[in-house]
């Protein structure tokens, strides 16, 4: 118990001091906080909307925007667990997102039952195959797995934005953006699987089934990582490489593995946006994502529930900041990205802050 309070305090002291300084900001450009955190969270987390109605959009959106945000943060742990650093997670999942359209486009002739796993698996492949190249740099030659994603991250937006533009395009289409996929290679929204209980979730609300296979891919993680062989090796060498190949293990190998494993849940991203929502891959879709996946693995502790919570808590953060844009006189949705840049700051002290208690305790 001691142990959790421990992992819990200092994410939750981030948060705290986050909207505290958040409130200093909104004070400064006149403002009042109580009011500006009042649309926020209750239009992130409320059941009902400005008139009293009751209602599953707050919430529904509020998923919607942390799935994407779930897949990415479990990437970039997994990768963390290897002691690597996955800033690829964006064009991995842009990857996994035109595999995925590539299929419900090409593959039109399957059977809906056939035609969405091969488009799921297809996301994760290619996720996998992004994130392996930057993993096989790293083992083979020791170039930096940072410097490499990065890169590869333009590469992937610019080879994807080439391929939709000169061939998957509807022509005169002004918008960048592939065709549509096949009708039975749509995965169900939220709708379908709630309305046979008498719950009316509107089925207007985009949050789907990938939202199931997010948590799904928490529990399998959890079990990789702590219940298997290849996820005690990964750990091993996140923890001391040297000590890892001492034992026995193929350091190099599980560099690979690991930078596969995690472009293929970056590449999960894809599942939701094109088969859940968009239905074709639409160009720059991704509203950082694969970034915003870091401060989710951060405040999470790299850890699947503390991904999940953090996960939710920055797509409260996106659907409360577009009331909070409208709503108020003087703020912004900007706020958000304020409060996430000094969330993101107080994790990252944790170090600092951890030494200063120890002074103060000895």
């Amino acid at each position: 118990m001691k142990r959790l309070v421990g992992e819990l305090i200092f994410p939750l002291l981030a948060v705290v001091a986050a909207f505290l300084i958040g409130a200093v900001v909104v004070l400064a450009i006149g403002d009042n906080p109580i009011e500006v955190y009042r649309i926020l969270l209750t239009s992130a987390f409320s059941f009902h909307d400005a008139l009293g109605n009751f209602t599953f959009d707050n919430w529904g959106y509020t998923l919607f925007y942390a799935t994407p945000l779930i897949f990415t943060g479990l990437a970039v742990a997994l990768a963390f667990k290897c002691g690597l650093l996955n800033i690829g997670a964006e064009g991995q999942l842009y990857v996994g997102a035109f595999a995925a359209a590539w299929v419900g486009i090409t593959f039109t002739w399957l059977p809906g039952i056939m035609l969405i796993p091969v488009a799921m698996i297809a996301a994760m492949a290619a996720g996998a195959g992004w994130g392996a190249i930057p993993g096989y740099l790293k083992a083979k030659f020791g170039s930096h797995e940072v410097i490499n994603t990065i890169m590869l991250n333009f590469i992937a937006v610019g080879i994807l934005s080439y391929l939709t533009q000169r061939h998957y395009k509807v022509a005169g289409d002004p918008i960048m953006q592939t065709v549509e996929i096949a009708e039975h290679g749509q995965i169900a929204r939220l709708h379908s699987f709630l309305s046979p209980f008498g719950i009316d979730f509107p089925q207007r609300i985009p949050l789907n089934f990938a939202f199931i296979l997010a948590l799904l891919a928490c529990v399998a993680f959890y079990f990789f990582l702590w219940r298997t062989k290849w996820g005690y090796e990964i750990r091993a060498v996140g923890s001391s490489q040297s000590a890892a190949e001492y034992g026995g293990i193929n350091v190099r190998n599980q560099i690979i593995l690991a930078m596969a494993i995690s472009g293929a849940i970056a590449g999960m991203v894809g599942i939701n946006e094109v088969l859940g929502y968009r239905y074709r891959y639409y160009h720059d879709f991704s509203a950082n994502y694969g970034f915003t996946g870091i401060a989710v693995a951060l405040l999470g502790r790299n850890h699947p529930v503390g991904i999940v919570l953090a996960a939710i808590l920055f797509g409260a953060l996106i659907r409360g900041g577009l009331f909070v844009d409208i709503f108020t006189d003087h703020v912004s949705k900007d706020l958000v990205q304020v409060l996430q840049a000094v969330i993101i700051l107080f994790v990252a002290m944790e170090a600092l802050f951890r030494q200063i208690l120890r002074r103060k305790t000895a």
